[in-house]
């Protein structure tokens, strides 16, 4: 990080400023990912079972790693289903390729 350019990002998460420093390049994913954080978290507390903001913040944490291990977890299969249908579609391109036919995609 020594030689990339950093700077200063001003977030809000229920309405408290954060002062954060990052490589500038990842100043938009930064303020992205704070926009979604403010939001689940406004759901947690709207939801009126948690309170305090440390609460809120760690069960927000909680719900955002449980959204991040299901995607994984479903990404994973369609990974091998997106493998599996480029296996097919490239073999049937070589087939036609072979045979000099025009493939129907």
């Amino acid at each position: 990080m020594s030689d990339e350019r950093i700077t200063r990002v001003s977030v809000r998460l229920l309405e408290r400023e954060y002062q954060v420093a990052c490589p500038a390049e990842e100043r938009t994913d930064l303020l992205d990912s704070a926009e979604y954080l403010d939001a689940k978290m406004r759901e947690v507390r709207d939801s009126g079972k948690v309170v305090g903001l440390d609460r809120i913040a760690v069960i927000s944490a909680l719900n955002l790693a449980n959204e991040l291990i299901k995607m994984r977890r479903n990404g994973s299969s369609v990974d091998t289903d997106i493998g599996s249908r480029l296996r097919s579609l490239r073999e049937r391109v070589e087939s036609a390729l072979e045979k000099g036919q025009q493939l129907e995609l």
